[in-house]
């Protein structure tokens, strides 16, 4: 079978000039913070902090698990803010960027706790985010804990989500409600801006210091690409003339006045007008209430498996005497071949970064890989794919109403795999082609 021709991997984004801001008020980097914020028309935000491992097991005894106080639940503590900001450049709107990543473990957060407040709340500066609601409450909850209950946030308005950005340049009527399929951040920057972001990173501890250059690098690109997402959205905008006020459009939607200042040199009119009305028809306002800022325990969770366990151990301890025959004794129906359960089955890997994971596997256990190998099973539930590939057309009429097809795909001689359990659909399209030269570097296959 011959595969598809393959498509040129997007490039890896390059190196950012990142601010990295370690030390309070006297640090030239802080200082260059709170600049850029009293001076930002347009500030995107993200946050990272030490990810949650799932709590030690429950104890053998019942009565001791019950006894047992569990902890009050807590939020994570946000260690490491990102914020880019754009102001209104020299009369085109775009201005060159700056990033911070700020330290949350090492600057006072009392120096910070005022001007971040100020810049939630502002409203001529437009704040941008990727599902930030929980960002901010684990923010909120970091401050609020250093500094006192009060000091926590409670809004940031004007808020524009990229996720409904990403909607609107795909076409998708806004007054509809959003798709429930979810895109990551790395997903829409590389279908909008045609870059790659590693999520190797995403799960590596926060809390440690000093930060790789890996660390700073991912975490700034995560607010940086933002503003990227935001300036082709702004373009969109500029270009179909939506956003302007309804009594100044002619009765074919154009704007004479503003179609004149667009063609003069005062092209920062324009910006502002647009950005105004962008900010007044599209964003939105982040309000956490009180619900927001407490931490939920699931007690009902807690207790189904406290007496799950409970059965299982009495069910266990009431089988243990066996009685009868070997269940691989041939009389019984058995194979002849005696069969037992290891009780050790897990191996721990001692790598942090899933690649090296991969490789330390293969190295302990010796294991032979093939590149027909990589792949060959269906991600979502590791079924089998069907023998015969499926074309195009026969791909978008297995696809209805069950996945959506990328219409970038139609103009592409692609073959489409199906698995034969789930129905899920692939193709050998940029994701495909990443991956397994991924795995061919990771497994050591040469080409």
């Amino acid at each position: 079978m011959d595969a598809a021709a393959p498509a040129p991997a997007p490039p890896a984004p390059p190196p950012l000039a990142v601010h990295l801001v370690t030390g309070g008020g006297s640090s030239p980097e802080h200082a260059l913070l709170l600049r850029s914020l009293a001076a930002a028309r347009v500030v995107a935000l993200d946050a990272e902090w030490k990810p949650r491992r799932r709590g030690p097991a429950v104890a053998d005894d019942p009565s001791a698990a019950a006894a047992a106080t569990p902890p009050p639940p807590q939020f994570p503590t946000v260690t490491l803010l990102q914020v880019a900001c754009r102001g209104d450049g020299d009369g085109g709107g775009a201005a060159a960027a700056e990033v911070f990543v700020v330290d949350l473990l090492a600057v006072p957060l009392a120096e910070l706790r005022e001007p971040l407040r100020e810049l939630f709340e502002r409203p001529e500066v437009l704040k941008l985010g990727f599902r930030f609601k929980q960002d901010l409450v684990y923010l909120s909850a970091t401050f609020a804990a250093a500094l006192g209950s009060s000091a926590g946030f409670e809004r940031v308005e004007p808020f524009l989500d990229v996720t409904n950005v990403y909607y609107y340049l795909k076409g998708h009527d806004m007054q509809k409600r959003l798709p429930r399929e979810t895109k990551s951040l790395a997903t829409i920057c590389e279908e909008l801006l045609g870059v790659y972001l590693s999520k190797e990173l995403q799960c590596s501890d926060w809390s440690y210091r000093p930060l790789s250059e890996g660390q700073i690098q991912y975490a700034a690109s995560d607010a940086y690409y933002l503003l990227d997402i935001f300036d082709l959205f702004h373009q969109k905008i500029r270009t179909e003339g939506k956003c302007l006020p309804t009594n100044e459009l002619t009765s074919d939607g154009h704007c004479p006045q503003r179609d004149a200042e667009c063609s003069s040199s005062e092209d920062a009119v324009c910006f502002d007008d647009y950005f105004t009305s962008i900010v007044m028809k599209y964003a939105e306002k982040i309000l956490l209430t009180e619900s927001d800022t407490k931490p939920r325990s699931s007690r009902l969770k807690e207790k189904q498996k406290l007496a799950t366990n409970a059965k299982c151990k009495e069910k266990f301890e009431g089988s243990t005497e066996w009685q009868g025959l070997p269940p691989w004794d041939p009389s019984a129906g058995g194979d002849g071949c005696p069969k037992f359960l290891c009780d050790v089955m897990v191996y721990r890997v001692k790598s942090l970064l899933k690649h090296d994971q991969l490789a330390e596997v293969i190295d302990t256990f010796q294991l032979k890989i093939s590149e027909d190998k990589l792949m060959s099973r269906c991600t979502k539930c590791n079924g089998r794919f069907i023998q015969k590939p499926l074309t195009l057309d026969e791909a978008i009429e297995a696809s209805k109403g069950f996945q959506i097809i990328p219409s970038c795909l139609f103009k592409r001689n692609l073959e489409f795999w199906k698995c034969t359990d789930c129905n899920q659909l692939y193709w050998e399209g940029t994701q495909y082609h990443n991956a397994v030269q991924k795995f061919l570097s990771v497994c050591n296959i040469s080409d």
